[in-house]
């Protein structure tokens, strides 16, 4: 492995071990993208299913002109998370990062979310 990825998968461990001291029963706002897209599931892991999802791939946000990774996007993916939440009666969650640093389309993502209702 290159030192780039042995640093990420340190991070990535590190933020998972934390959610998992910290989770309390509550959904994890799992978050990941690419170089074109961006993501957002609510995970239940007591259950292993996922709750919701919402990403720059779907038809409704293609059409509002929201594609591609940038910053408004993810914008638009944490406000359309935290309704499909509000909708299934979630209003708190642990954030997962992953092994991304939080700035950017990831703290966009966030910021919308907690916006739009959800408490982390």
């Amino acid at each position: 492995m290159s030192r780039l990825s042995d640093r990420t998968a340190r991070r990535t461990a590190t933020v998972r071990r934390k959610i998992r001291l910290t989770a309390g029963g509550r959904a994890r706002l799992s978050v990941f993208r690419s170089g074109k897209h961006i993501y957002a599931q609510l995970i239940d892991d007591r259950k292993g299913e996922t709750l919701a999802t919402a990403s720059t791939l779907e038809k409704a946000m293609r059409e509002a002109g929201k594609k591609g990774a940038d910053i408004d996007a993810a914008k638009s993916v944490g406000k359309l998370i935290a309704e499909r939440a509000k909708e299934k009666g979630i209003k708190d969650v642990v954030f997962d990062r992953g092994g991304y640093l939080y700035h950017g389309r990831i703290k966009a993502l966030a910021d919308a979310a907690r916006e739009a209702g959800l408490n982390f």
